[in-house]
């Protein structure tokens, strides 16, 4: 069992971060984009409400990028190794960072709760049997934990964005 909160940051250490409490989920993206936009076979995610996401050193530059909604995707990177450390999606809002669990200090602190997109997945990654995956998206009343759907709820009821 990990303790938070946990840090993180780019290759240089140019922007580090705390993760002051657990992601309310983490995912594994098999999508075309997330293959595209990372370079490798999945991207994995650990949504987080942004406050509680707290720079530590440095300030990440934004990039905004496209994505399939065609709202854009905000990619937090490092100005000097370019290291995307977090993105904020157009439908998530400000309020939300998908922090790339590459980033942390200890990665294999955050396995992924659930596989999504994996109709485009690689047909060489095999997914365990005992974590859920799903073709696209899921309905998050059915997967989340109580916990994390509160959280949730409360992140989006609050002034801002």
């Amino acid at each position: 069992m990990i303790s938070f909160p946990i840090e993180g940051g780019c290759t240089c250490g140019g922007v580090r971060y705390r993760m002051t409490s657990p992601p309310l989920i983490v995912h594994c993206c098999h999508c075309r984009w997330c293959q595209r936009g990372g370079g490798a076979s999945f991207a994995l995610n650990a949504m987080i409400e942004a406050d509680r996401v707290e720079l530590v050193c440095g300030e990440p530059e934004i990039i905004v990028t496209p994505s399939l909604s065609g709202k854009g995707q905000k990619i937090a990177r490092c100005p000097k190794c370019r290291i995307a450390v977090w993105s904020n999606y157009a439908g998530s809002g400000d309020r939300f960072r998908f922090v790339r669990v590459g980033t942390l200090d200890m990665p294999d602190a955050l396995p992924p709760d659930v596989h999504i997109f994996t109709m485009s997945k690689q047909p060489w990654v095999v997914l365990p049997p005992d974590v859920p995956a799903v073709e696209e998206f899921y309905d998050r009343e059915k997967l989340w934990p109580a916990a994390s759907l509160a959280r949730w709820r409360a992140a989006r009821s609050a002034p801002g964005d």
